[in-house]
Formats: structure tokens, sequence, C-alpha cells
């Protein structure tokens, strides 16, 4: 008996596997079209010099609170020194104390006056009775000094307690600060991973060739061995010139956070290494040696002069021709650079 099912219809068939198709290639094209697009090289670039900049600020604030530490150790030591010492003093000044009272105790038991009335020999007592006055008298001395050693005591030991407090939180903030700055420094490294080894290595031909035309500026046309020459542009004070000549002596150095030489810096270790070698002896971070010296305008600037950037974050050495020597950031070396280029000018300092 012959079959009645209907055939399949091959064109609906057909239709359904073309709107299928259709389908899936318009949600490609969606997707396509919302994929965030490759950023380019000078986008990246941007993102790394900003994230590099965040992270200079964290080392900065992390070498403040590092420094700060080291000052509050030293004072807890010293607190902690002289309330040992006081607590020594205070001991011995009890044990007198006792000895008096008993020695009081021992020669008062019976009042002057009948002790004077049994006396075999009166003379002999009143000299007794006039010691017993004068050991009152060093007894009551005594205790104004117990007194007054408790109370420095006192104020010394709270004086340390708040250092201590003072010191707990600083090591948090280094804490802080130094993840802050570790995780700035991934975040670079991830937006980098995004270039292939090529354009990475574009990028620091770039930077390379960029630092060696800076350093041929400051140069003016010649050198003499390692020596900056500095064409026109003297330095102001011997010391600067010292200071500029050391850090020329480490171009070519890795940047490292924290790091304050002699084969390695970050901005404000090379400026204080520098300053060192020349005979003056600068504090640790930006925030500080922007106070030190003397304060100039930029048009005053010459060779040695301390030069601050992006909010007093970063600092280098004046070099002549626009120019300043400095550890720049993280993958970097020290290196002559356009003043223009390193970041938002703050301020000057002549050391």
């Amino acid at each position: 008996m012959a079959s009645h099912r209907r055939p399949k219809n091959p064109s609906r068939a057909r239709v359904t596997v073309l709107t299928a198709t259709a389908a899936a290639a318009v949600a490609l094209t969606s997707q396509a079209a919302h994929a965030d697009p490759k950023p380019t090289k000078s986008e990246v670039k941007a993102e790394v010099d900003k994230l590099y900049h965040e992270a200079e600020t964290a080392t900065e604030q992390y070498n403040a609170a590092k420094d700060k530490q080291e000052k509050l150790e030293k004072q807890v030591g010293a607190l902690q020194d002289k309330v040992a010492r006081g607590q020594q003093e205070l001991n011995t000044l009890r044990t007198g104390l006792g000895s008096l009272a008993a020695a009081q105790y021992r020669s008062g038991g019976i009042d002057p006056s009948v002790q004077l009335f049994l006396a075999s020999d009166p003379d002999s007592f009143l000299d007794q009775a006039s010691a017993l006055d004068q050991l009152t008298a060093r007894q009551s001395d005594a205790l104004t000094k117990i007194q007054s050693k408790q109370r420095t005591l006192a104020q010394q030991r709270k004086e340390a307690q708040d250092k201590l407090g003072d010191l707990a939180d600083v090591r948090k903030t280094l804490g802080a600060k130094k993840k802050q700055q570790q995780g700035k420094l991934a975040e670079a490294q991830k937006v980098l991973n995004t270039l292939t080894a090529a354009e990475r290595q574009k990028m620091r031909d770039d930077d390379a060739r960029a630092s060696n035309a800076a350093s041929e500026k400051a140069r003016a046309s010649r050198s003499t061995g390692d020596r900056v020459e500095l064409g026109n542009e003297a330095p102001a004070s011997a010391r600067g010139a010292a200071a500029l000549q050391a850090a020329n002596s480490r171009v070519g150095m890795p940047y490292q956070a924290r790091a304050t030489g002699p084969t390695a810096f970050d901005c404000s270790g090379l400026t204080q290494w520098a300053y060192a070698q020349a005979g003056a002896q600068i504090t640790r971070t930006t925030y500080t040696q922007i106070n030190q010296g003397t304060r100039i305008g930029q048009s005053q600037l010459k060779p040695g002069d301390l030069v601050f950037f992006n909010g007093n974050t970063h600092v280098g050495l004046y070099a002549g021709n626009n120019t300043v020597l400095h550890a720049p950031y993280p993958g970097a070396f020290v290196r002559f650079e356009s003043m223009y280029t390193v970041g938002a000018y703050q301020t000057a300092v002549r050391i």
C-alpha cells in the first residue's frame, strides 16, 4: 500500500538554513562592531606614561614614609633609653627615702620632751634632736624629687607610646604605598603587553634616540671624557657642577624604585647621591628636597640646580640647554632629556 505522507518541502528547508546563517552573521558583525579596538602605540605610550607617573608618586610617598619611620625609630629608642635611666634614678631615690624613714622610725619612738627629761646627757640628746630635724628636711626633699621624677617618667612614657603609635601608622602607610606602586607597575606592564615585541622594542629605541639627542644638546658641541660640556651656561657653584658631573657618571644605570645608588636609582635617589659626591648632604625625597637650598625661577636655572616636575613627584638635575639629567621611570635608565618632555614643570632649587 502506497504511503500518503507529504514529502518535505526542500525550499522551506533551504530558507531555514539561510535564515540561521544570516542570523549568525549578524551576531558576529554586531560583536565585532562592539569589540574594543586595539589601542594605537601612541595611546599605549600615553597610558603607560600615566601609570609610571602614578607609580613614581607612590614611590616618593613610600620614600617619605620610610624616612619618617627611620626618624621615629630613633626617637622611640632615645625616649625608651630616657625612661630606663629615669626609672633607675627613681628606684635610687626610693631606696634612699626608705633608709631615711627607717632611721626616723628608730629615732622617733618616744616623744622628744620625754626623751629630754629622761636623758642622762641632755646635751647629747639635743644634738640627736637636731639631727632628727635635718633628717626630716632631707626626707621632704627626697619626696619632692621622687614626685618630680614620677611626673617626668609618666610624660616620657606617654611620649614614647605616642611615637610607637605613629610608627605603627607609618608602617601601614609603607605597606600600602609599596602595594600601590607594584600594582601600577603591573598595570603598566599589562598595557605594554598589548603591543607586539617589535612595537615594544621600537618604543625603547625611540626613548633611547630621544635621550641621546638630549645628551648631545646638553653636552653642546663636544665632550671631554665623561665630563658634561655646558657651552656658555656656567654652573651657579662648584658644588652644583660637581653634582652634575657625578650624576653624568651614572648615565645608563637603571631606574629602580627606592634605590639610592650607586648602580640603580629612583629620581630623588639620584639627586641625593649626586650631591653627596659633591660633599653636600640633602634629604631623601622630592617632598623634602624642594624645601632645601634657595628657590629660583625657571629663567634663573643654572647647571646643577634641582628641577621639580609633576606636582613635586619627580626631580632631576638641570644640565643646561633646557635639558635635565634624571632617573625617569621603571624600565628606563638614567639619561638626559628635554625638560619639556619630562612632565609639568613645578619649580627649581639651588643647593
